[in-house]
C-alpha cells in the first residue's frame, strides 16, 4: 500500500543576515531567492517548492527581523510576523553563538506564542567548532522547546539532508498544491528583477542597495525564441547615488548588468539583451503609492 502523499508550507524566519535566502536556495537545489552579505535583502515573501515521493513543501523565505526604518522596514517585519501561525513548520535559523543577544530574545518571545512546530536550525556550522554549536544548543534549550534542533551549514550543505527527512514527520497529509515540475509561485518578472536587485548589493556601497528597487519595463521573446529582450529601470532616492550606480563611463552600470545577465538567461535558457536605466524617486520607501507601485502591497500581509 502507498504511504498518504503530504503536503505543506515551511515559514524560514530569523534575524537578518542569518543566511534565510542561502538555505531556502540550498533546499530546491536551484537559485531563486537573492544572497548578499548586506542585511534585510529579501523583501517580500518568496515561495519555493520541493516535490518528492513523499512530500510537496513549499518554503517561504521571509524578511530578516530588525528594527524598521521606513514604511518599507515596516511592511517588512509584518510580512516576516504574519507568517508564524499560517505555516505547518517553522525554521528558525540562529548563529552559532553562545549568547542570546536581544534581537533573538524578541523572536524567541514571539515564537513562544505559536503553536506551530518549530526547527532551531543553527547555521554556519562551518565556521565555528562543535563545542561552541553544543553550547549554542544548549542555550536556546533553556528558552524554548523545539521539534527539532540540526545544526546546518546552508553555504557548504553540511547536515541539510538531515533537515530534509525531518519535514516529512511533520507536514501534513495533503495534495499536491503545485504541478512537480514547479519551484516557485514567483513570476519570471519579479525573479529577473530580484536578480539585477542581487547584483546591486553585491556590488554597490554602503546604503544604496536599501534605497533601490527594480522596475521592469518591457520583457519580449523575439519571434524565434532565442534572445529576450529585457528593459529594467534602476530606482534610487538620490541624485548622487544615481551617479554611483551609473559610475565613470557608465562602468558600474555595464558591471550589474552583465553579472544579472548571466543569471537571467540560466533561468530563461536564452540570451538576453539587457538595457538598464536609472531614475531618481525621493523618499521612495516612505511613500505607500510607489511602494505599491513596486509591488510591494501592503493589503496583501
Amino acid at each position: 500500500m502507498k504511504d498518504t502523499f503530504k503536503s505543506g508550507f515551511i515559514s524560514i524566519i530569523g534575524r537578518t543576515n542569518v543566511g534565510k535566502s542561502t538555505l531556502m536556495n540550498r533546499l530546491i537545489g536551484e537559485k531563486i531567492a537573492i544572497m548578499s552579505n548586506k542585511p534585510q535583502t529579501t523583501r517580500n515573501r518568496i515561495q519555493t517548492v520541493l516535490t518528492t515521493q513523499e512530500y510537496q513543501a513549499i518554503f517561504i523565505d521571509t524578511p530578516g527581523i530588525h528594527t524598521p526604518q521606513n514604511k518599507l522596514g515596516e511592511m517588512m517585519i509584518k510580512t516576516a510576523n504574519t507568517t508564524l501561525n499560517e505555516v505547518d513548520i517553522i525554521f528558525y535559523l540562529v548563529e552559532p553563538e553562545p549568547i542570546i543577544g536581544k534581537n533573538e530574545a524578541g523572536i524567541i518571545e514571539k515564537l513562544k506564542t505559536v503553536k506551530t512546530p518549530i526547527f532551531l536550525c543553527i547555521n554556519k556550522i562551518d565556521s565555528v567548532s562543535k563545542e561552541d554549536v553544543a553550547k549554542t544548543i544548549d542555550k536556546y534549550k533553556e528558552q524554548l522547546e523545539f521539534a527539532e534542533i540540526i545544526p546546518i551549514s546552508a553555504y557548504e550543505g553540511n547536515n541539510v539532508d538531515a533537515l530534509l527527512k525531518c519535514i516529512g514527520k511533520y507536514l501534513p497529509e495533503g495534495p499536491h498544491f503545485f504541478p512537480d515540475d514547479v519551484l516557485t509561485d514567483q513570476p519570471e518578472r519579479q525573479i529577473v528583477a530580484e536578480m539585477i536587485r542581487e547584483k546591486a548589493l553585491h556590488l554597490l556601497d554602503k546604503e544604496i542597495p536599501h534605497g533601490i528597487a527594480i522596475e521592469i519595463d518591457s520583457m519580449k521573446a523575439r519571434p524565434k525564441g532565442d534572445i529576450v529582450d529585457i528593459e529594467a529601470t534602476i530606482v534610487c532616492e538620490r541624485d548622487s547615488h544615481k551617479r554611483i550606480i551609473i559610475g565613470k563611463n557608465g562602468t558600474m552600470i555595464k558591471d550589474i548588468g552583465s553579472k544579472a545577465r548571466y543569471d537571467m538567461e540560466r533561468l530563461l535558457g536564452s540570451k538576453v539583451y539587457l538595457t538598464l536605466w536609472v531614475k531618481v524617486k525621493k523618499n521612495w520607501r516612505d511613500s505607500q503609492f510607489l511602494l505599491k507601485n513596486f509591488g510591494f502591497n501592503n493589503d496583501e500581509f
